[in-house]
């Protein structure tokens, strides 16, 4: 028996970076980080940590630090995925969790009706962001997730054929 849902969500999902009006609940952000948490890691080691930003003030100080300002003004709510520095085994592979843990949770938000973007160029301000923050230097800016009800509009975007993906194929 085949389920597609997982292969409608990953057609269907797009980055969203204009919000409507309307709070994002506690229980709605406890299963997205729960999505997260599910992702592969070596070892199981489980190196992500997220922080939830609402506040208004903080997301303005925030925006500071990217030239995606309006976005993250925007945003009902930030979830930074943070690196647990102390809970590392192997870099690349607990960055690469990283990133499987961000694209779970975007999917689970899309599949929640919700919309999201995965900012990364704010990552050339980490130590200021830890700064605002008040984090401890064990914890290493990853992602930030900004997200929020979709507007009433259509998104779109293009892909490369597979035929320009696949390099070399070894019958």
């Amino acid at each position: 028996m085949e389920n597609n849902c997982v292969l409608r969500a990953i057609y269907s999902r797009r980055s969203v970076r204009e919000f409507s009006e309307g709070d994002i609940g506690d229980d709605t952000l406890r299963e997205i980080i729960k999505a997260g948490s599910y992702a592969p890691s070596g070892l199981n080691n489980q190196p992500w940590r997220f922080v939830i930003i609402r506040d208004t003030g903080l997301k303005n100080d925030i925006s500071t630090l990217t030239h995606y300002s309006k976005i993250v003004v925007g945003a009902r709510v930030l979830i930074a995925v943070m690196l647990d520095l102390s809970a590392v085994y192997n870099r690349e592979k607990d960055i690469q969790a990283i990133g499987a843990c961000t694209q779970n949770m975007l999917l689970a938000i899309h599949s929640l009706g919700l919309g999201a973007v995965w900012l990364g160029e704010i990552l050339k301000k980490k130590v200021e962001f830890n700064g605002l923050l008040e984090l401890e230097d064990r914890y290493e800016l990853m992602a930030v997730i900004a997200m929020g009800r979709k507007p009433d509009k259509e998104l779109s975007s293009g892909r490369k054929s597979i035929d320009e993906l696949i390099i070399k194929e070894e019958a």
